[in-house]
């Protein structure tokens, strides 16, 4: 069974705002590494949309740093799954997911491959609620908001987690692993 590992960058204060992130060349680095252990990506459609205006190629000349391209070629060729009842139809190697989130995330997951890479927050709150998500990484920012969206608002129960890894960025930056305590 595949396993189904989220990510997501985060403040000290527990934001998640993207527009608010040190992005560097290490970071991007271990996201390639991440991205390297999923077979597909699983978004929702706020989620698939922004990373689709920002990653797809080709980007205009000199749009990012050269640091980024790894990570660009990366998730452009990734196979994508989207979960939304509001698009229509999606492309850029995409898939559409409906109808019961739940059977359609299991079905995914007993398929054999690497794993499953799911990003964004309200389909996160989802799978979290459900307990599909076998692994979690925060990545916390030395940063301190005081405001914005934080994540797993709304959550109706504890998840209890147990810590698998750490690594420290030369930005400040620690990416630590979790798994469920089941």
């Amino acid at each position: 069974m595949r396993p189904l590992r989220y990510s997501i960058n985060v403040t000290l204060d527990g934001c998640y705002d993207h527009r608010v992130m040190l992005a560097d060349e290490d970071l991007h680095r271990h996201a390639v590494e991440n991205l390297a252990q999923a077979d597909a990506l699983l978004f929702g459609r706020v989620t698939y949309e922004m990373m689709e205006a920002a990653w797809r190629s080709p980007a205009p000349p000199g749009a990012r740093p050269d640091w980024m391209e790894p990570f660009a070629r990366t998730i452009d060729v990734a196979k994508k799954y989207v979960v939304s009842s509001t698009l229509e139809r999606v492309d850029w190697n995409a898939e559409l997911v409906r109808g019961d989130l739940v059977k359609a995330v299991q079905q995914l997951k007993r398929e054999p491959g690497k794993g499953l890479f799911v990003g964004g927050v309200k389909l996160a709150l989802a799978l979290a609620e459900q307990g599909l998500i076998d692994e979690y990484e925060f990545v916390v920012h030395p940063r301190l908001l005081g405001h914005g969206p934080t994540l797993f608002a709304g959550l109706s129960e504890e998840v209890d987690l147990r810590l698998v890894g750490r690594l420290e960025f030369a930005s400040g930056a620690v990416a630590m692993r979790y798994e469920p305590r089941r």
